[in-house]
């Protein structure tokens, strides 16, 4: 009897106030655990319309296919676009100059001498001017100490080969360095402080490195 009471004397819940209870409940991270990301979802609605594009772009002339040349116009504008933004990531980098032009002048010089230089340039904001002359500095370094042979008409991309060969541990950050120095130059994009700035550090960094020793890199691939 005390049972049956104390269930009529619960208070009743109304349907809203059950539905805004539901509701909550389905709100829990529980529910939604399994549900993908924003991004996997975007992604997915990107491929969707992607191969509704192409499927009416595969016959434009096709009866019922209203939106088939227009489909192809945008497939079309989306390869220009890509082939652009390759192009514009890419420039400089196939340059023939790049592969060319000689990095230092025949006149003499010292490392010293591109360093003062590239100082100068450097304070004026001149930060073109200074990557090449920190990048000559570099090259300069590399053969006052016996590293790289003195060699005339060397290339910025011949010393990032031959100085990567040399300092193995420092080749990805000759590459970029000499990346850097291809853009500026032969890619038509402007100098930067920053740039400048991860010379300076390659710059530092290779005038403590040592060399791989002689011996090690003749016997390397010597059979045992």
């Amino acid at each position: 009897m005390g049972r049956i009471e104390a269930v009529t004397r619960m208070d009743p819940i109304g349907r809203d106030e059950a539905r805004e209870q539901a509701r909550r409940e389905l709100e829990k991270s529980i529910y939604h655990r399994d549900e993908p990301s924003w991004l996997e979802r975007a992604w997915r609605r990107f491929e969707e319309w992607l191969n509704e594009l192409f499927q009416e772009a595969a016959d434009p002339a096709a009866p019922g296919n209203g939106g088939g040349w227009l489909s192809l116009v945008i497939i079309v504008l989306l390869v220009a676009v890509l082939v652009g933004l390759v192009a514009w990531l890419m420039r400089g980098r196939f340059n023939i100059r790049s592969s060319q032009d000689a990095l230092l002048d025949d006149l003499p010089s010292t490392a010293k001498d591109h360093r003062t230089a590239a100082e100068g340039h450097a304070a004026a904001g001149r930060w073109a001017e200074a990557v090449r002359e920190r990048l000559r500095a570099i090259a300069r370094d590399l053969e006052e100490r016996v590293i790289l042979d003195a060699r005339p008409g060397r290339t910025a991309d011949e010393l990032a080969a031959e100085a990567g060969l040399a300092l193995p541990d420092h080749a990805d950050a000759l590459a970029a360095g000499v990346r850097i120095f291809d853009d500026v130059w032969y890619g038509d994009r402007p100098g930067t402080r920053e740039g400048y700035a991860t010379l300076v550090a390659l710059d530092d960094a290779l005038r403590s490195a040592k060399p791989r020793p002689l011996a090690t890199a003749e016997h390397a691939g010597a059979p045992a």
